[in-house]
């Protein structure tokens, strides 16, 4: 099957917040972190069924040498970007904010 991906609005929040955190650290930090990210989200619309569920129907991609997870939904041919979180953050806000974002 084939599969497109959608991105919710919150997500470039996300992303951006991350962003400026790994460039406050090191000049292009921040370029390699938003890289690594969407290089994650085409590997979850390569095989979205691949990766973990982390909550209800949520499932979890973890990006590679950052300690941010992709949480997603697949709804039918979609598959649908609901979070880009830190891992260390504690999973009740994750799953709170996911189901806040109109998760299933």
């Amino acid at each position: 099957m084939s599969y497109h991906l959608r991105f919710l609005q919150e997500i470039e929040e996300d992303a951006i917040a991350g962003y400026r955190w790994y460039e406050e650290k090191a000049k292009g930090l921040g370029e390699e972190f938003l890289r690594v990210f969407y290089a994650g989200t085409e590997q979850v619309l390569e095989n979205p069924m691949a990766y973990a569920r982390g909550f209800d129907d949520f499932r979890r991609y973890l990006l590679r040498r950052y300690p941010y997870a992709i949480y997603y939904q697949i709804e039918g041919n979609q598959v649908i970007i609901f979070g880009l979180f830190h891992c260390a953050r504690d999973p009740r806000t994750i799953k709170s904010k996911l189901q806040g974002r109109g998760g299933n």
